[in-house]
């Protein structure tokens, strides 16, 4: 009995190390993509004036991506904290609809459920948001974030490091998130194989565009999820007919 329970746990440690590191090996393509973005990111926060401390910690605290550029802008203008929020709720506000499909149930745990909710990011979405994450396990879907959280911090705080050597002449750095927004697109169509969503989506991006550029994404968002539970409803209706 005492040799079965010695055995049971050393294998419940090698199973979390595979979980942990499948989970590396899912974050690592996202890792190194977003290596521009986040080098991107600590140069802006030295040229616009602010201590290089700031952006390890913009990265570790807000880790929102895009919401983080425009909080430099914003804290090096020493802008209103009205205006900060509303600014966040509208770049952020498309992580309400992230829950729908994010396999939130599988994390286990209120802290564990509090950080993966805090972690859900843009990436950590496009990577988990898949017919075959819905069974992984809480130890894998955490890796995958806390791995981003963790590459995305170092690169940051490694771009604030090399903030002065860059010369403002360099150029491209800013186009890192558009690159990396079109990769997970690519690879989430692989997933999905529906041309009409991605169709679909294209469409309701332009004429957000085209309304406002500045609400661009909290209008597309809604149009796309409108679009979306209209097309769920037609579906239901002509499979009842059938």
């Amino acid at each position: 009995m005492q040799v079965m329970e010695m055995e049971t746990a050393h294998r419940e440690p090698a199973g979390t190390r595979e979980e942990v590191a499948a989970g590396w090996r899912t974050v690592l393509p996202a890792c190194v993509a977003v290596v521009p973005l986040g080098l991107a990111l600590g140069v802006l926060v030295v040229q616009s004036g602010l201590a290089w401390w700031w952006a390890p910690v913009l990265g570790a605290v807000v880790f929102a991506g895009s919401m983080e550029f425009l909080l430099v802008g914003l804290l090096a203008a020493a802008a209103p904290l009205a205006q900060i929020a509303v600014s966040t709720l509208l770049v952020n506000f498309r992580h309400v609809f992230y829950a729908i499909s994010f396999p939130m149930h599988r994390v286990h745990g209120r802290g564990w459920k509090a950080y993966s909710t805090f972690a859900l990011t843009d990436e950590a979405y496009a990577l988990t948001a898949t017919p075959e994450a819905a069974g992984w396990s809480r130890t894998r879907i955490v890796s995958i974030q806390a791995f981003f959280h963790l590459a995305w911090v170092l690169c940051v705080a490694a771009g604030a490091g090399l903030g002065s050597l860059i010369p403002p002449q360099v150029v491209g750095l800013d186009f890192a998130v558009t690159a990396l927004f079109a990769v997970l697109g690519i690879e989430a169509y692989k997933v999905r194989r529906s041309l009409p969503i991605s169709a679909l989506a294209l469409g309701c991006a332009i004429v957000a565009a085209l309304i406002s550029r500045d609400n661009m994404l909290l209008i597309a968002m809604g149009m796309f999820c409108v679009a979306l539970v209209c097309s769920y409803v037609l579906a239901s209706r002509r499979s009842r007919r059938d």
